[in-house]
């Protein structure tokens, strides 16, 4: 699941807002998001990847195929996050938190949010 392109991801995301979908309909879907539409036969064989990695699955309805997810977003944006903490940052949240900082537009509302998640991680380990 590291290596989970940016295509594979706005599909998945598709299935967990929509469930069950065809090929067709996440075309559409996809086509929603953006102005450059994406060829039927594209989102079908990025499925097919799909599925072959165990992030999707699907069931026959007649002639077509309905492709549901078998990964929740939980546990994609876990792996990914994990995956970008122990790459880039060798294992130190702190140098992640750190660079999200000073590169990122943080708005006060956000960093209160933070300070909370801080003091409520800190009551949990009781220190």
């Amino acid at each position: 699941m590291e290596r989970l392109g940016d295509l594979q991801l706005r599909i998945l995301r598709v299935l967990w807002q929509h469930g069950e979908c065809t090929v067709a309909q996440v075309q559409q879907h996809l086509a929603g998001e953006q102005s450059r539409v994406l060829a039927y036969t594209t989102v079908a064989t990025m499925l097919r990847k799909m599925e072959a990695r165990g992030l999707v699955r699907h069931r026959s309805q007649g002639r077509r195929f309905l492709y549901q997810a078998t990964v929740s977003d939980e546990q994609v944006s876990q792996r990914l996050a994990g995956y970008l903490l122990d790459r880039l940052f060798e294992g130190s949240l702190a140098q992640m938190v750190n660079h999200l900082l000073e590169h990122r537009q943080v708005d006060p509302q956000e960093l209160d949010r933070l300070e909370e998640l801080i003091r409520r991680k800190k009551g949990e380990s009781g220190t």
